[in-house]
């Protein structure tokens, strides 16, 4: 969908306490001015966020370094690529889109994470993390093979820079000695109490030219000593460094390291990026800035996710306005189902990539605390962290959204299925998420999952579909096993429902008729429902079965729909490639196709779908009961 950005005319100008609305305003402000800049920037965020909802927290811990950084260089010319995006909207309002902030993750809004095709200023799209070095070293390398002289930029967060791309980023930027600065934004330290003027004098002193001077000619001098000084001196200047901070981590990988500094501090910050962009380093540097999530907002410093996600909320007292749900989320009923489980076995394991409240495992850690592992953001380690684990005869559960799993495809391969290892996959948001966008939306694992060797693929219909595959995943030990579950609620069904395991590739009929045969894999089975009631006004004896299991096929069922209906189309929250695929495969190989059976597959468009609602964007792909009849009657 094209993106239609129409300002707000129903609401005061966003701008009405400043002009600022592009980088080139603040290039003659003083640092006083930039304070104030950075104030109004914050207060209006704040507006804007409370009436759409967003990422909060983390833009209120950037408000300063991003207005530092958008005063300093020469943007969109200079480079500046944020991590994730999450903590972009500052950037946004910065950079031409501030009468559009009101806007942000909304139908045909602003995107919620940077986006190439919004905006010149966004020189890298993202959304997942740990992207950025690398992005930005490719920049780099590109610039210096052109012969350019342009500033490139990379800003990533103490969780992001956990993962191993971004290491595997650092180490070569190391390497390829180009010029490329990296802005750590820590937010997970307290400030340090201010020194004053003393403070940011070396501040600016270690940025300098004279200071990089002087330290290379003192690494010349060094390098000239007897054997045990020039080790003494050397473990001299990192224990000393490291009193400061630390950052010899960082210079081993081949970095110059600077910090840490207060992000929140514009007397510091704007002074030690003059120094770096007039004063390019032969190689890349590191910049430490400490950072407060939620900063100048005392919600949000108070919430214990420092409103990292939220939706509307009232702005004075910072309560979220969350409606009161119908049914239990989808991600709940997993999280209670593994419980249960895994009271009745101790063998059983949880895993999750930095995301314990995004997958429910917060609720798993608060009764078994030794049995749940949060690895950080490194979905790769995750995946064979869990291989290993079932080598020794533990139950893994790895708790991943659809989206994140496709960063450690290679391990799911190479590390469980090859070596054929009993280990659990739990995706979450599976199929479209609505405000995340196309960078979340679940759309492959099907797909990608479907053509691996030993894997067992299950969907749940509903909430007590998803506790029943809980059951049976936990029940098998024969090989790896996934079950994809969407974001949202279920049906309000009764979660006291007493489950047992299902039989492994066998679906179930839900109604039998005999010209048109639904067949659903996963939660638009209920569209099926409403779907065949009118076509049954409209004189259809229909058929709807759920498939429960991708992989291996009910081929029993699969034949009895074959044989005795007109017509089958298939229903999946996935892309093509998927279940669809895998049927219209298994029905030809069996020469279940020759007599003339109608066939359609609906899957999710071959497209990258925009933000909007869930159910406008499965309107949009085709998904929903209206599209199942149009299918169904032509």
């Amino acid at each position: 969908m094209a993106l239609k950005l129409v300002p707000d005319t129903n609401t005061a100008d966003p701008r009405r306490n400043s002009k600022i609305d592009a980088p080139a305003d603040l290039k003659d402000l003083s640092v006083d001015q930039l304070k104030q800049v950075a104030d109004e920037l914050r207060t209006d965020l704040i507006e804007a966020v409370s009436k759409t909802g967003g990422h909060l927290g983390a833009s209120l811990g950037v408000v300063e370094l991003t207005v530092a950084i958008h005063a300093t260089f020469d943007t969109p010319h200079d480079r500046l690529i944020w991590d994730v995006g999450h903590q972009a909207y500052p950037h946004k309002m910065l950079t031409g889109r501030r009468h559009l902030i009101h806007t942000i993750r909304q139908p045909e809004g602003l995107s919620g994470f940077t986006k190439r095709a919004e905006s010149e200023y966004d020189p890298f799209g993202a959304g997942h993390s740990s992207t950025s070095i690398s992005a930005g070293l490719g920049m780099a390398v590109a610039r210096d093979l052109n012969k350019d002289s342009k500033s490139v930029i990379a800003v990533i967060g103490d969780g992001s820079i956990s993962a191993g791309m971004a290491y595997e980023a650092m180490n070569n930027a190391g390497v390829l000695k180009s010029n490329l600065i990296v802005i750590l934004n820590d937010n997970d330290m307290s400030i340090a109490p201010p020194v004053g003027a003393m403070s940011k004098h070396l501040g600016r002193l270690v940025s300098s030219k004279q200071y990089l001077g002087a330290r290379e000619i003192a690494k010349q001098i060094t390098e000239h000593l007897p054997a045990p000084l020039r080790e003494a001196a050397k473990r001299a200047e990192e224990t000393a460094r490291a009193a400061m901070g630390g950052g010899s981590l960082f210079e081993e990988l081949g970095f110059y390291y600077i910090g840490p500094v207060d992000g929140h501090n514009l007397d510091q910050l704007v002074p030690i990026l003059k120094n770096l962009r007039d004063n390019p380093h032969d190689g890349p540097i590191l910049l430490h800035v400490i950072t407060q999530k939620g900063k100048g907002y005392a919600p949000a410093e108070n919430a214990p996710d420092k409103m990292h996600g939220v939706v509307k909320f009232d702005v004075v007292s910072g309560a979220q306005k969350k409606s009161k749900p119908a049914a239990p989320a989808y991600t709940k009923v997993f999280a209670e189902s593994l419980i249960e489980e895994a009271r009745k076995d101790d063998k059983i394991v949880a895993i999750n990539a930095a995301m314990p409240s995004g997958t429910g495992l917060d609720l798993f850690e608060q009764e078994f605390p030794n049995r749940c592992f949060d690895v950080g953001i490194a979905e790769q380690h995750a995946v064979t962290f869990a291989a290993g684990m079932a080598t020794e005869g533990l139950k893994p559960f790895v708790a991943i959204y659809s989206t994140f799993l496709q960063r450690a495809y290679d391990q799911i391969v190479h590390d469980v299925c090859i070596q054929n290892l009993p280990v659990r996959f739990a995706i979450d948001r599976a199929g479209l998420v609505g405000a995340d966008g196309a960078t979340h939306a679940g759309a492959f694992d099907t797909a990608y999952l479907g053509c691996l060797p030993n894997m067992v693929l299950m969907a749940p219909s509903d909430e007590i579909e998803l506790k029943s595959m809980v059951a049976t995943a936990a029940a098998y030990n024969d090989g790896p096993i996934a079950f994809r579950y969407p974001r949202g609620e279920g049906l309000g069904l009764n979660m006291q429902t007493k489950v047992t395991p299902l039989k492994i590739g066998k679906g179930r009929i839900i109604q039998k008729g005999k010209d048109i045969a639904l067949l659903s894999y996963g939660t638009r089975l209920e569209e099926c429902k409403k779907a065949a009631l009118v076509l049954e006004s409209k004189g259809y004896s229909v058929t709807i079965a759920d498939a429960r299991f991708a992989k291996p096929l009910d081929m029993e069922m699969m034949s009895k729909l074959a044989k005795e209906h007109n017509a089958l189309i298939t229903i999946e929250e996935g892309s093509i490639g998927g279940f669809g695929s895998l049927v219209v495969s298994a029905l030809a190989n069996a020469g279940l196709l020759d007599q003339g059976l109608k066939i359609r597959t609906l899957t999710l468009p071959d497209c990258y779908q925009s933000h909007d609602t869930q159910d406008r964007q499965y309107r949009q792909a085709g998904l929903d009961a209206e599209s199942i009849i149009t299918a169904a009657l032509s």
